[in-house]
């Protein structure tokens, strides 16, 4: 019996009206979105131009320290977090609808704020990435404390990379 070619569409035309009966017919779900972080003032600078872009679910915020809030129940701290727009708002209420938190720097200022934000993240199982533009600034602090936390760690001379990180989680 001669083989013949499996064609990108034999699987749909196999299936019977039985199989079709299971089929799923509703859209699928759009994600919850990219929290973008800025944890010090020239990071600050580039998410505000990387916010002006369209992005279909990303969020933009800077950390401002000392924002940290203190957790006197021996929970994890909270960071304030103030979105592109001025408004305030607590990291915790906004990883509550984010599949990824992008956290964006470029010198040591954050590293504290890197470290509270990448663990809350890993409390709460969502992907974090980092970006750590540096053009022969120390930054090695906030490298160290995002890379424990970050599933992606780009060191880069290059800004434009944090708007193509974001292109590649289709934020």
């Amino acid at each position: 019996m001669p083989n013949r070619p499996i064609l990108l569409n034999s699987c749909a035309r196999a299936a019977t009206a039985a199989e079709a009966r299971f089929r799923i017919n509703a859209p699928i779900a759009p994600s919850r979105g990219a929290c973008v972080i800025a944890l010090d003032d020239g990071a600050e600078a580039v998410v505000r131009r990387v916010a002006e872009e369209q992005w279909s679910s990303a969020r933009f915020f800077v950390c401002k320290l000392p924002a940290l809030l203190s957790a006197s129940n021996g929970d994890l701290a909270d960071v304030v977090l103030l979105a592109t727009d001025g408004s305030e708002s607590r990291l915790s209420d906004e990883l509550a609808g984010a599949d990824v938190a992008v956290m964006v720097a470029t010198a040591d200022d954050g590293a504290n704020a890197a470290e509270a934000i990448g663990d809350a993240c890993t409390l709460r199982g969502i992907m974090t990435a980092g970006v750590v533009i540096t053009d022969g600034h120390d930054a090695e602090a906030t490298v160290s404390a995002l890379r424990p936390h970050a599933r992606v760690l780009m060191v880069t001379r290059d800004e434009h990379d944090v708007a193509e990180l974001l292109s590649a989680l289709r934020a």
